[in-house]
């Protein structure tokens, strides 16, 4: 049955990686930015780490944790680049992380010439960050998705930091003209979306055994979904976390129950991209 403990909890296993996409894509959004680029920095973070951490015959041998930690600062990295354009240059947002989308996917593909990078079952910690289950009930995929939530929700919610995102995306000149850093916020911002997107770059490594440059295509799209059916304006300025985690559970649920339903894909695509159209325009008449 749908309504099932152990459906439940596999339904949330399977939403947490787009939830914590969704929850850096909601801070970007904020702003009025956009970040295309989170689905290629999954497949690159998790490549950069599977490189580090196995052995001499394919990679570095550094070990587990000096791996995530390369993988992590290589998101923050792009993050920093996508904001520093973003936030220095008149170009958009759109255009610049649609660029560094390709060049991350490129660089992925880069490692082990384009093929898989198994991770051996030697290095069970890292396996356990995408597959374990503490006390066989709860994913720890899905305690990584609430801790980051709530790191996510009390920077939106309870920090200074927060009211800047807000400030800026309702009305950038008029933030500019109270004194807020916008150069330094909106960059911290896509720093902050690219390092949620390189944990979920490791945990999605960790799930499939292995490293797949070719993995997360289209992630940001259902990443950008979660967002705007949870009542992010693509506007900014307007959501919050908690829409947002409703969102991503929303598109779970679809993604899960149309399956279970035996729809045909191609119908999938079509409900799901009604839905994000009709939860668009109730934003659109909201506003008005």
């Amino acid at each position: 049955m749908f309504l099932s403990p152990a459906n439940l909890m596999d339904l949330a296993q399977q939403v947490s990686i787009n939830a914590i996409l969704a929850f850096g894509m909601t801070l970007v959004i904020l702003i009025g930015g956009i970040d295309l680029s989170v689905g290629a920095l999954l497949a690159l973070t998790g490549t950069v780490a599977a490189y580090c951490m196995v052995g001499a015959d394919s990679g570095l041998g550094l070990g587990v944790m000096p791996a995530v930690l390369i993988g992590l600062a290589t998101a923050a990295a792009a993050g920093f680049c996508n904001g520093v354009c973003a936030s220095r240059t008149a170009m958009p947002a759109f255009i610049i992380t649609l660029a560094t989308m390709q060049i991350e996917r490129g660089a992925a593909l880069r490692f082990n010439e384009g093929r898989p990078l198994a991770i051996p079952e030697q290095y069970e910690l890292f396996l356990k960050l995408g597959n374990y289950r503490i006390g066989d009930v709860l994913p720890v995929p899905v305690l990584v998705m609430l801790g980051l939530f709530v790191l996510a929700a009390t920077l939106l919610h309870r920090t200074r930091f927060g009211q800047h995102v807000y400030a800026i995306g309702g009305n950038r000149e008029a933030a500019r003209f109270t004194g807020i850093p916008i150069t330094r916020v909106e960059t911290l911002v896509y720093v902050v979306c690219s390092v949620f997107a390189g944990v979920a770059g490791l945990i999605n490594t960790a799930q499939l055994y292995s490293a797949e440059p070719a993995s997360g295509v289209g992630f940001e799209l259902n990443a950008i979904a979660a967002a705007v059916v949870g009542g992010t304006s693509f506007t900014g300025g307007r959501g919050t976390m908690y829409g947002t985690l409703l969102g991503a559970v929303i598109i779970g649920i679809l993604d899960k129950g149309l399956n279970q339903a035996g729809v045909h894909f191609s119908f999938q695509y079509i409900i799901k991209g009604a839905v994000i159209l009709g939860a668009v325009y109730l934003d659109v008449r909201r506003r008005k």
